[in-house]
């Protein structure tokens, strides 16, 4: 299969970042373009050989394959911009956490076949050109949507590299993707962030609460080191299914506080219990 020989990047800290690092492995030859809102993250990236050269969108013209991995609101203005710069053979691939918006924005777009909507389930709480990580993508899920409206010949070749990473590729429409996505990853970035408010400004009047904190709070309000500016944007993005499942959370933060107020402890045991099952859904993660 025909290799993908200039490859842009546009958005180099993590996400990007961490593709480059892959691209280096799989496809040596490859010259690899940076483009960052960022000149300080462009000058690391280049200089921690992420990339070979620190370009602009006036340079599209060149890239056989694009890869967009910057905050989703930004990606929604970017991407018709990017599809009208491109060559007819060159394949643009977004890489954000939301999928309905971005899809829509380009549905009608005349290069629309140009266009694959995917999203990595890999991260970490990190950001910037000193977070990429090779093989970041190792065992992860690609979420692809919408694959059939992208060019066959364009798709095989992306659709190739992400296995050469390492990846297992599911398919979903992009209104699925963007609600499962709000339950297990989302709620999970509010919940880290709202715990680590709550023992934050506890700790204000008791200074030896982080002396307390265990394995077990660490692993939780990890998340809350997460980039705000990156976050923001998803909530905005997915804000109709965020709402509805923090509702549903709250609801049964509620319930549990209720029970414990009640005295009813066979009752929280059940709840705990019946939550265990959890054990058997995520084995091995």
């Amino acid at each position: 299969m025909e290799e993908f020989k200039n490859i842009f990047i546009i958005g180099v800290g993590l996400i990007g970042g961490s593709v480059a690092r892959d691209l280096r492995r799989i496809l040596p030859a490859c010259e690899i373009y940076g483009i960052d809102a960022s000149k300080d993250n462009l000058e690391e990236a280049v200089g921690m050989g992420l990339i070979n050269h620190s370009s602009g969108l006036e340079e599209l013209h060149l890239a056989d394959l694009v890869f967009l991995a910057i905050p989703v609101d930004q990606a929604n203005l970017f991407l018709p911009p990017v599809l009208d710069a491109v060559r007819e053979d060159t394949l643009v691939v977004d890489m954000g956490s939301t999928k309905a918006s971005v899809c829509k924005t380009v549905a009608e777009h005349p290069k629309r076949r140009n266009f694959l909507a995917s999203h990595p389930i890999a991260g970490t709480e990190f950001s910037g050109p000193s977070a990429a990580i090779e093989k970041l993508y190792d065992g992860k899920t690609m979420i692809i949507c919408e694959v059939e409206k992208t060019a066959f010949k364009l798709q095989e070749r992306a659709l190739q590299l992400f296995s050469d990473m390492g990846m297992r590729l599911r398919y979903m429409d992009p209104e699925s993707h963007d609600r499962h996505i709000a339950y297990v990853s989302h709620l999970s970035h509010i919940s880290s962030f709202m715990l680590g408010k709550t023992v934050m400004e506890k700790e204000k009047n008791e200074k030896d609460i982080f002396d307390m904190a265990g394995s077990g709070f660490a692993s939780t309000v990890r998340l809350a080191k997460s980039n705000p500016a990156t976050w923001t944007p998803i909530f905005k993005e997915n804000r109709e299914n965020v709402l509805e499942t923090l509702k549903e959370y709250i609801d049964n933060l509620n319930n549990f506080k209720n029970l414990l107020e009640n005295a009813e402890y066979e009752a929280v045991h059940a709840e705990m219990k019946n939550t265990n099952h959890i054990k058997s859904i995520l084995k091995g993660l």
